[in-house]
């Protein structure tokens, strides 16, 4: 049974066999195997992130991945000023009363730490916190009164305050396991680690939520193709196949974005068979992010002809004025228009079918990388790019020269 993508769907495919280095490792410990081994093969495998210009133009890493309404930092801080403003005396005096109960080794009520997390303001504060958090799961885990869930309110806070470090420090501390045991908590914890470019580490967090038992989900996948996407080396693009083959098997539900990352990922490792099989599991062809995707797995499969095809279609569609056309990014169109080169009447047709684009506003300076990390407007609050800015990387198009026409 194929995957089920939110936008997706079709298409068959074999499943491949365990990958080698990192990814063989890494499938271990997706299926309980060593997080040391895991840990020392991603270390191996870094690449580092590409330089100022490379890959879309705004820096590597910080991008976002998941909305507003996925991670809810507004809420958690407007809460924040609710609390501080209901506050009966000082933060300094409530944090005074929370010390002297913890040194005299006094029960930490649900409330009191509720309360505590909210005051937070610094590293300094986030570090009473943690003390005070392995007092009250001790305290509380085995009547198993954890009917608050406080994982996604540490975790909001360390990301509010930049603080990774405590994060990760304590989502692998074994003495609270249950504390996290949800994968809210694991997903803001990878989106703050890959937003500040620590690829290698966010694989980690991937790999102690499997390690937890903490089911994954499609938000679960999402993340994790995207590192893989950002680590950039063949056995993490194995690994992201191997993840996609694991929802495969459940029959999991899958964003169309996790399919393009993936698509992505193989292009970059000129694996053209891998990117052509995700591009078939794709239903929804009006999206932008795909056509302009599936314009250069045609391009590395030498099929020329069907890349004017598809271009021509996308220009000669007839959508009503209040539908927006497709539109393809400056960056994919100078990489088709190198590679045309070679045929000089499929030049010319390129350079007709460019115009056409032009005229009808369907070009765009927005790079694919871009594109691969706009994210879709929430329910509630419209999702924004870390990166506003529409114009294009002339590096980037080299690059994109350089791997795709190889």
């Amino acid at each position: 049974m194929a995957p089920r993508p939110e936008e997706a769907g079709g298409g068959g495919g074999t499943a491949s066999a365990p990958p080698r280095g990192l990814g063989r490792e890494m499938a271990a410990v997706l299926a309980g195997g060593c997080g040391r081994a895991a840990r020392e093969a991603a270390r191996r495998s870094a690449v580092r992130p590409p330089a100022s210009g490379g890959w879309g133009c705004a820096s590597a890493g910080k991008r976002y991945l998941l909305t507003e309404e996925d991670i809810k930092l507004q809420e958690f801080q407007q809460m924040k000023v609710a609390i501080r403003n209901e506050l009966h005396g000082s933060k300094d005096q409530y944090f005074k009363n929370i010390k002297e109960k913890l040194k005299k080794n006094g029960i930490i009520l649900r409330n009191e730490l509720k309360n505590l997390l909210h005051l937070c303001q610094n590293s300094s504060d986030v570090e009473l916190a943690r003390k005070i958090i392995y007092r009250y799961h001790e305290q509380n885990r085995i009547t198993a009164l954890h009917d608050f869930k406080f994982g996604p309110l540490f975790m909001r806070l360390c990301y509010e305050l930049d603080l990774e470090r405590p994060a990760v420090e304590l989502i692998k501390d074994k003495n609270l396991h249950g504390f996290f045991s949800d994968s809210t908590s694991f997903h803001i914890l990878m989106t703050m680690l890959f937003k500040k470019g620590h690829f290698e580490s966010a694989l980690e967090v991937l790999v102690e939520m499997k390690k937890q038992g903490i089911p994954f989900n499609k938000e679960t996948y999402l993340l994790a193709v995207a590192i893989c996407y950002k680590l950039g080396s063949p056995e993490s693009s194995k690994i992201s196949a191997r993840l996609l083959e694991e929802a495969q098997l459940k029959g999991d539900t899958l964003p169309l974005r996790a399919y393009c990352f993936a698509m992505a990922a193989a292009l970059k490792q000129n694996d053209v068979a891998q990117a052509k099989f995700y591009c078939s599991q794709i239903m929804r062809t009006e999206n932008k992010l795909y056509n302009n995707l599936k314009v250069l797995v045609q391009l590395r499969s030498g099929l020329l002809k069907e890349v004017i095809n598809t271009l021509e279609a996308a220009v000669e569609v007839d959508t009503p004025p209040f539908v927006k056309r497709t539109e393809f990014s400056e960056q994919v169109l100078a990489t088709v228009r190198e590679k045309m080169e070679e045929s000089p009447d499929l030049s010319v047709k390129l350079g007709n079918i460019y115009t056409k684009l032009q005229a009808s506003g369907q070009i765009t300076m927005c790079t694919l990388e871009d594109m691969l990390f706009q994210i879709p407007s929430s329910k509630k609050t419209t999702a924004k790019l870390l990166n506003q800015k529409q114009l294009g990387c002339q590096g980037t198009n080299l690059l994109w020269s350089n791997l795709l026409l190889g």
